[in-house]
């Protein structure tokens, strides 16, 4: 597989009143493309910081990442802005769907903004994600874990390189959450996407080809499944 990103070294410090915050303190990994990978540890772990510095909406204070062989932008928001668009997708945690949108046009939207809307590949991300019947019905008319569906053909219309999520089954229950993912795990296989999602649901494991777990800034273990991303 090739590589897609790497990064050596990173660093993510605060400066507090009472002190600097590590939320990253040398973090150093490798993705090569089409991973599934799942990123566990305890609340305050720097997870979700990790999150925000690969997806650029936050800056290393220190290390490398580069992303395709190209160092990746940062205390730019113009460049890092336009690193997102081109290279991320992001599925969260509270859905953030449009309420006065129907389900297609949530999707539309998005493929609007990122200048390539196809009414006809739309229904094919919504078919994907099992949801073919539910095209012309509004957010508030379908299940949390229906939302989440749709949240991840949004996510991935724009044909992003990465999808991160960030806690994307955290409101959901365990039958609800073991559908989000499989046909997070359908789509980003169809799709030919790299994906990495925080959470802290052991249950997912199974759905990854390989698990890291943070602990204090840190890396702690980082070792693949049984899974691989043909599966």
């Amino acid at each position: 597989m090739n590589k897609l990103l790497q990064m050596k070294d990173l660093e993510r410090h605060y400066d507090t009143p009472a002190g600097v915050v590590r939320a990253l303190d040398g973090i150093s990994f490798e993705v090569s493309e089409g991973e599934r990978i799942i990123l566990l540890g305890p609340s305050g772990s720097g997870k979700t910081t990790l999150l925000n510095c690969l997806s650029a909406l936050d800056s290393p204070t220190g290390g490398y990442y580069r992303f395709l062989d190209a160092e990746v932008p940062r205390n730019n928001s113009e460049e890092m802005t336009s690193f997102r668009r081109e290279n991320i997708g992001y599925v969260f945690q509270f859905f953030n769907l449009l309420q006065d949108l129907t389900v297609l046009e949530n999707i539309l939207l998005i493929q609007e903004l990122a200048g390539k809307k196809d009414p006809s590949r739309a229904k094919e991300l919504l078919n994907l994600v099992g949801l073919e019947d539910e095209v012309h019905r509004f957010p508030g008319e379908i299940s949390g874990g229906q939302q989440q569906r749709v949240a991840i053909a949004r996510s991935i219309a724009k044909r992003p390189t990465l999808l991160l999520g960030d806690e994307l089954t955290g409101n959901l229950d365990t039958e609800t959450s073991n559908k989000v993912m499989e046909a997070l795990v359908s789509a980003c296989k169809q799709e030919n996407i790299t994906s990495m999602f925080v959470t802290h649901d052991e249950g997912l494991v199974k759905y990854a080809t390989r698990v890291i777990r943070i602990d204090s800034g840190r890396i702690v273990s980082d070792q693949s499944t049984n899974a691989n991303p043909s599966e």
